[in-house]
Protein backbone atom coordinates (compact mmCIF):
# COMPACT_ATOMS: atom_id res chain seq x y z
CA UNK A 1 0.00 0.00 0.00
CA UNK A 2 1.25 3.48 -0.86
CA UNK A 3 2.36 5.79 1.91
CA UNK A 4 0.44 9.07 2.15
CA UNK A 5 3.50 10.90 0.82
CA UNK A 6 3.73 8.63 -2.26
CA UNK A 7 0.00 8.97 -2.87
CA UNK A 8 0.12 12.76 -2.68
CA UNK A 9 3.13 12.88 -4.99
CA UNK A 10 1.63 10.60 -7.64
CA UNK A 11 -2.01 11.53 -7.05
CA UNK A 12 -3.50 8.05 -7.50
CA UNK A 13 -3.23 4.43 -6.34
CA UNK A 14 -0.79 2.50 -8.52
CA UNK A 15 -1.55 -1.20 -8.56
CA UNK A 16 -1.57 -3.83 -11.31
CA UNK A 17 -5.04 -4.85 -12.51
CA UNK A 18 -5.86 -8.22 -14.06
CA UNK A 19 -6.56 -7.34 -17.73
CA UNK A 20 -9.40 -9.90 -17.87
CA UNK A 21 -11.27 -8.16 -15.04
CA UNK A 22 -14.66 -6.67 -15.98
CA UNK A 23 -14.17 -3.27 -14.36
CA UNK A 24 -17.82 -2.25 -14.82
CA UNK A 25 -19.00 -5.35 -12.90
CA UNK A 26 -16.29 -4.97 -10.23
CA UNK A 27 -17.16 -1.32 -9.65
CA UNK A 28 -20.88 -2.21 -9.27
CA UNK A 29 -19.94 -4.91 -6.74
CA UNK A 30 -17.68 -2.55 -4.74
CA UNK A 31 -20.35 0.15 -4.69
CA UNK A 32 -22.79 -2.25 -2.99
CA UNK A 33 -20.15 -3.57 -0.56
CA UNK A 34 -19.06 -0.11 0.55
CA UNK A 35 -22.40 1.73 0.23
CA UNK A 36 -20.71 4.07 -2.23
CA UNK A 37 -22.09 6.42 -4.87
CA UNK A 38 -20.23 7.62 -7.96
CA UNK A 39 -20.83 11.22 -9.05
CA UNK A 40 -19.41 12.12 -12.46
CA UNK A 41 -19.10 15.45 -14.22
CA UNK A 42 -20.18 15.74 -17.85
CA UNK A 43 -16.53 16.28 -18.84
CA UNK A 44 -15.42 12.81 -17.71
CA UNK A 45 -14.52 9.99 -20.11
CA UNK A 46 -17.58 8.14 -21.51
CA UNK A 47 -16.68 4.95 -19.57
CA UNK A 48 -16.78 6.84 -16.28
CA UNK A 49 -20.06 8.56 -17.19
CA UNK A 50 -21.55 5.14 -18.00
CA UNK A 51 -20.64 3.67 -14.60
CA UNK A 52 -21.76 6.72 -12.57
CA UNK A 53 -24.90 6.86 -10.42
CA UNK A 54 -25.35 10.52 -11.20
CA UNK A 55 -23.96 12.62 -14.06
CA UNK A 56 -24.26 16.39 -13.99
CA UNK A 57 -22.76 19.84 -13.81
CA UNK A 58 -21.52 21.65 -10.71
CA UNK A 59 -24.93 22.60 -9.27
CA UNK A 60 -26.50 19.18 -9.84
CA UNK A 61 -23.49 17.40 -8.39
CA UNK A 62 -23.43 19.71 -5.33
CA UNK A 63 -27.10 19.01 -4.69
CA UNK A 64 -26.63 15.26 -5.18
CA UNK A 65 -23.65 15.27 -2.78
CA UNK A 66 -25.84 16.93 -0.14
CA UNK A 67 -28.70 14.45 -0.66
CA UNK A 68 -26.92 11.12 -0.85
CA UNK A 69 -27.40 8.44 1.81
CA UNK A 70 -24.15 6.71 0.80
CA UNK A 71 -21.25 6.38 3.26
CA UNK A 72 -18.69 6.95 0.49
CA UNK A 73 -18.79 9.49 -2.34
CA UNK A 74 -16.46 8.80 -5.28
CA UNK A 75 -16.21 12.08 -7.13
CA UNK A 76 -15.20 11.59 -10.75
CA UNK A 77 -14.44 15.21 -11.47
CA UNK A 78 -11.82 17.66 -10.30
CA UNK A 79 -10.46 18.52 -6.86
CA UNK A 80 -12.66 21.54 -6.05
CA UNK A 81 -15.79 19.44 -6.79
CA UNK A 82 -14.71 16.73 -4.35
CA UNK A 83 -14.00 19.48 -1.79
CA UNK A 84 -17.55 20.82 -2.30
CA UNK A 85 -18.95 17.34 -1.66
CA UNK A 86 -16.88 17.10 1.54
CA UNK A 87 -18.07 20.54 2.69
CA UNK A 88 -21.71 19.50 2.21
CA UNK A 89 -21.22 15.99 3.67
CA UNK A 90 -18.34 16.25 6.19
CA UNK A 91 -19.32 12.96 7.84
CA UNK A 92 -18.89 11.02 4.58
CA UNK A 93 -15.70 9.71 3.04
CA UNK A 94 -15.03 11.55 -0.23
CA UNK A 95 -12.69 9.92 -2.75
CA UNK A 96 -11.15 11.36 -5.91
CA UNK A 97 -9.62 8.87 -8.41
CA UNK A 98 -6.66 11.22 -9.01
CA UNK A 99 -5.71 14.00 -6.58
CA UNK A 100 -3.86 15.77 -9.42
CA UNK A 101 -7.19 16.37 -11.20
CA UNK A 102 -7.03 20.09 -10.52
CA UNK A 103 -8.53 23.05 -12.40
CA UNK A 104 -6.82 25.84 -14.33
CA UNK A 105 -9.59 28.26 -13.30
CA UNK A 106 -9.31 27.43 -9.58
CA UNK A 107 -5.51 27.76 -9.88
CA UNK A 108 -5.91 31.23 -11.44
CA UNK A 109 -7.22 32.59 -8.14
CA UNK A 110 -4.80 31.97 -5.23
CA UNK A 111 -6.70 32.67 -1.97
CA UNK A 112 -3.95 34.88 -0.45
CA UNK A 113 -4.08 37.21 -3.50
CA UNK A 114 -7.88 37.21 -3.60
CA UNK A 115 -7.90 38.22 0.08
CA UNK A 116 -5.89 41.37 -0.78
CA UNK A 117 -8.16 42.05 -3.77
CA UNK A 118 -11.26 41.72 -1.57
CA UNK A 119 -9.79 44.15 1.00
CA UNK A 120 -9.79 46.91 -1.66
CA UNK A 121 -13.61 46.69 -1.88
CA UNK A 122 -14.83 46.47 1.74
CA UNK A 123 -18.44 47.39 0.89
CA UNK A 124 -18.77 44.70 -1.82
CA UNK A 125 -20.52 41.34 -1.51
CA UNK A 126 -18.38 38.46 -2.81
CA UNK A 127 -19.93 36.00 -5.25
CA UNK A 128 -17.61 33.21 -6.32
CA UNK A 129 -18.17 30.72 -9.09
CA UNK A 130 -18.19 27.17 -7.69
CA UNK A 131 -15.06 26.38 -9.77
CA UNK A 132 -12.71 27.52 -7.01
CA UNK A 133 -10.94 26.10 -3.96
CA UNK A 134 -12.63 25.46 -0.60
CA UNK A 135 -10.46 28.24 0.86
CA UNK A 136 -11.85 30.73 -1.65
CA UNK A 137 -15.42 29.63 -0.95
CA UNK A 138 -14.74 30.26 2.75
CA UNK A 139 -13.97 33.91 1.85
CA UNK A 140 -17.25 34.32 -0.10
CA UNK A 141 -20.77 35.49 0.70
CA UNK A 142 -22.51 33.43 -2.00
CA UNK A 143 -21.29 30.70 -4.34
CA UNK A 144 -22.85 30.36 -7.80
CA UNK A 145 -22.68 28.08 -10.83
CA UNK A 146 -22.98 28.87 -14.53
CA UNK A 147 -26.57 27.58 -14.27
CA UNK A 148 -27.67 30.07 -11.61
CA UNK A 149 -25.13 32.96 -11.70
CA UNK A 150 -27.46 35.40 -13.48
CA UNK A 151 -30.41 34.64 -11.19
CA UNK A 152 -28.28 34.91 -8.04
CA UNK A 153 -26.97 38.36 -9.05
CA UNK A 154 -30.52 39.44 -9.97
CA UNK A 155 -31.82 38.25 -6.57
CA UNK A 156 -29.69 40.92 -4.83
CA UNK A 157 -30.72 44.58 -4.44
CA UNK A 158 -29.62 46.76 -7.40
CA UNK A 159 -27.59 49.03 -5.12
CA UNK A 160 -25.57 46.07 -3.75
CA UNK A 161 -21.95 46.28 -4.93
CA UNK A 162 -20.53 42.92 -6.02
CA UNK A 163 -17.12 41.31 -6.53
CA UNK A 164 -17.38 38.35 -8.93
CA UNK A 165 -14.64 35.75 -9.25
CA UNK A 166 -12.70 33.86 -10.32
CA UNK A 167 -13.92 33.62 -13.97
CA UNK A 168 -13.75 36.96 -15.80
CA UNK A 169 -15.58 35.62 -18.89
CA UNK A 170 -18.51 34.26 -16.92
CA UNK A 171 -18.49 37.47 -14.84
CA UNK A 172 -18.57 39.68 -17.96
CA UNK A 173 -21.45 37.62 -19.41
CA UNK A 174 -23.39 37.89 -16.11
CA UNK A 175 -22.75 41.66 -16.02
CA UNK A 176 -24.07 41.97 -19.58
CA UNK A 177 -27.16 39.83 -18.86
CA UNK A 178 -28.03 41.62 -15.62
CA UNK A 179 -26.91 45.17 -16.47
CA UNK A 180 -24.98 45.19 -13.17
CA UNK A 181 -21.53 46.65 -12.68
CA UNK A 182 -19.44 43.79 -11.27
CA UNK A 183 -15.85 44.00 -10.05
CA UNK A 184 -14.19 41.02 -11.77
CA UNK A 185 -11.22 38.91 -10.72
CA UNK A 186 -8.95 38.22 -13.72
CA UNK A 187 -9.23 34.41 -13.88
CA UNK A 188 -10.17 32.01 -16.69
CA UNK A 189 -10.47 28.37 -17.73
CA UNK A 190 -7.82 27.34 -20.24
CA UNK A 191 -10.21 25.06 -22.14
CA UNK A 192 -12.86 27.74 -22.69
CA UNK A 193 -10.32 30.43 -23.58
CA UNK A 194 -8.80 28.48 -26.45
CA UNK A 195 -11.69 28.36 -28.93
CA UNK A 196 -10.90 30.10 -32.21
CA UNK A 197 -13.48 32.59 -33.53
CA UNK A 198 -11.91 32.34 -36.99
CA UNK A 199 -12.05 28.52 -37.11
CA UNK A 200 -15.61 28.48 -35.73
CA UNK A 201 -16.64 30.94 -38.48
CA UNK A 202 -15.22 28.58 -41.13
CA UNK A 203 -16.90 25.59 -39.49
CA UNK A 204 -20.24 27.44 -39.50
CA UNK A 205 -19.79 28.14 -43.22
CA UNK A 206 -19.33 24.40 -43.83
CA UNK A 207 -22.34 23.58 -41.64
CA UNK A 208 -24.79 26.44 -42.33
CA UNK A 209 -27.71 24.73 -40.55
CA UNK A 210 -25.77 23.91 -37.38
CA UNK A 211 -26.61 25.72 -34.15
CA UNK A 212 -23.55 27.12 -32.40
CA UNK A 213 -23.87 26.61 -28.63
CA UNK A 214 -21.35 27.86 -26.05
CA UNK A 215 -20.56 27.85 -22.34
CA UNK A 216 -20.40 31.32 -20.70
CA UNK A 217 -16.77 30.66 -19.64
CA UNK A 218 -15.86 31.28 -23.32
CA UNK A 219 -14.48 34.66 -24.37
CA UNK A 220 -16.84 37.45 -25.40
CA UNK A 221 -15.80 37.25 -29.10
CA UNK A 222 -16.92 33.58 -29.18
CA UNK A 223 -20.11 34.18 -27.18
CA UNK A 224 -21.19 36.90 -29.64
CA UNK A 225 -21.49 34.20 -32.33
CA UNK A 226 -23.57 31.78 -30.26
CA UNK A 227 -27.17 30.78 -30.96
CA UNK A 228 -27.42 29.67 -27.34
CA UNK A 229 -25.24 30.29 -24.24
CA UNK A 230 -25.64 28.12 -21.16
CA UNK A 231 -24.19 25.79 -18.55
CA UNK A 232 -23.32 22.21 -19.50
CA UNK A 233 -26.81 21.09 -18.44
CA UNK A 234 -28.30 24.05 -20.33
CA UNK A 235 -26.40 23.08 -23.49
CA UNK A 236 -27.52 19.46 -23.17
CA UNK A 237 -31.18 20.46 -22.67
CA UNK A 238 -31.02 22.87 -25.61
CA UNK A 239 -29.68 20.11 -27.87
CA UNK A 240 -32.62 17.88 -26.85
CA UNK A 241 -35.32 20.53 -27.32
CA UNK A 242 -33.97 22.12 -30.51
CA UNK A 243 -35.26 20.99 -33.94
CA UNK A 244 -31.76 21.47 -35.38
CA UNK A 245 -29.96 18.36 -36.58
CA UNK A 246 -26.39 19.68 -36.20
CA UNK A 247 -24.64 21.48 -33.36
CA UNK A 248 -21.20 23.04 -32.98
CA UNK A 249 -20.36 22.78 -29.28
CA UNK A 250 -17.99 25.23 -27.53
CA UNK A 251 -17.25 23.62 -24.21
CA UNK A 252 -15.22 20.64 -22.97
CA UNK A 253 -15.87 17.79 -25.41
CA UNK A 254 -16.91 15.29 -22.69
CA UNK A 255 -20.49 16.63 -22.79
CA UNK A 256 -20.88 15.33 -26.36
CA UNK A 257 -21.20 11.75 -25.03
CA UNK A 258 -24.46 12.64 -23.23
CA UNK A 259 -25.66 14.76 -26.17
CA UNK A 260 -25.21 11.82 -28.54
CA UNK A 261 -26.91 9.40 -26.14
CA UNK A 262 -29.91 11.76 -25.78
CA UNK A 263 -30.03 12.62 -29.52
CA UNK A 264 -28.96 9.59 -31.59
CA UNK A 265 -30.15 11.17 -34.87
CA UNK A 266 -28.30 14.48 -34.37
CA UNK A 267 -24.68 15.41 -35.13
CA UNK A 268 -22.39 17.16 -32.63
CA UNK A 269 -19.17 18.83 -33.69
CA UNK A 270 -16.66 20.03 -31.06
CA UNK A 271 -15.71 23.70 -31.64
CA UNK A 272 -12.09 23.93 -32.81
CA UNK A 273 -9.34 25.40 -30.62
CA UNK A 274 -6.90 28.01 -31.98
CA UNK A 275 -4.10 25.45 -32.39
CA UNK A 276 -3.73 21.82 -33.44
CA UNK A 277 -3.94 20.10 -30.07
CA UNK A 278 -7.04 18.55 -28.49
CA UNK A 279 -7.28 21.51 -26.11
CA UNK A 280 -11.04 21.34 -25.84
CA UNK A 281 -10.37 18.27 -23.67
CA UNK A 282 -9.62 19.31 -20.10
CA UNK A 283 -6.35 17.55 -19.18
CA UNK A 284 -7.35 17.66 -15.50
CA UNK A 285 -10.78 16.07 -16.01
CA UNK A 286 -9.21 13.41 -18.21
CA UNK A 287 -6.69 12.40 -15.50
CA UNK A 288 -9.46 10.26 -14.02
CA UNK A 289 -9.75 6.86 -15.73
CA UNK A 290 -11.93 3.82 -15.16
CA UNK A 291 -8.88 1.97 -13.78
CA UNK A 292 -8.08 4.74 -11.28
CA UNK A 293 -11.76 4.89 -10.28
CA UNK A 294 -11.81 1.13 -9.63
CA UNK A 295 -8.59 1.21 -7.55
CA UNK A 296 -9.77 4.27 -5.61
CA UNK A 297 -13.03 2.51 -4.69
CA UNK A 298 -11.24 -0.78 -3.90
CA UNK A 299 -8.61 0.86 -1.63
CA UNK A 300 -10.74 3.70 -0.19
CA UNK A 301 -8.03 6.11 -1.34
CA UNK A 302 -7.07 8.84 -2.31
CA UNK A 303 -9.35 10.67 0.09
CA UNK A 304 -10.13 14.39 -0.12
CA UNK A 305 -10.12 16.18 3.22
CA UNK A 306 -10.90 19.80 4.12
CA UNK A 307 -9.92 21.48 7.43
CA UNK A 308 -12.88 21.81 9.80
CA UNK A 309 -12.77 25.61 10.02
CA UNK A 310 -12.80 25.87 6.20
CA UNK A 311 -15.78 23.46 6.03
CA UNK A 312 -17.70 25.66 8.51
CA UNK A 313 -17.00 28.90 6.61
CA UNK A 314 -17.29 27.48 3.07
CA UNK A 315 -20.59 25.77 3.81
CA UNK A 316 -22.40 29.09 4.44
CA UNK A 317 -22.09 30.57 0.90
CA UNK A 318 -22.88 27.17 -0.70
CA UNK A 319 -26.01 26.80 1.45
CA UNK A 320 -26.99 30.35 0.56
CA UNK A 321 -26.67 29.43 -3.13
CA UNK A 322 -28.77 26.29 -2.65
CA UNK A 323 -31.43 28.28 -0.72
CA UNK A 324 -31.61 30.98 -3.43
CA UNK A 325 -31.70 28.30 -6.16
CA UNK A 326 -34.49 26.43 -4.37
CA UNK A 327 -36.52 29.62 -3.84
CA UNK A 328 -36.18 30.42 -7.57
CA UNK A 329 -37.07 26.86 -8.56
CA UNK A 330 -33.69 26.14 -10.17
Amino acid sequence: MDTLEELNRRGFVEESIDPTLDLFAEIEKLKKEKNAIILAHYYQDPDIQDVADYIGDSLGLSQEAARTEADVIVFAGVHFMAETAKILSPEKKVLLPDLKAGCSLADSCPPHLFKKFKEKYPDHLVITYVNCTAELKAMSDIVCTSTNAVQIVESLPKEQKIIFGPDKNLGAWVAKKTGRDLVLWNGACMVHEIFSREKITKLKERHPNAKFIAHPECEEAVLQMADYIGSTTGLLNYSIKSDAKEFIVATESGIIHQMEKANPTKTFIPAPPNNNCACNDCPYMKRNTLEKLYLCLKNGSPEVTVPEHIITEARKPIERMLEISASLGL
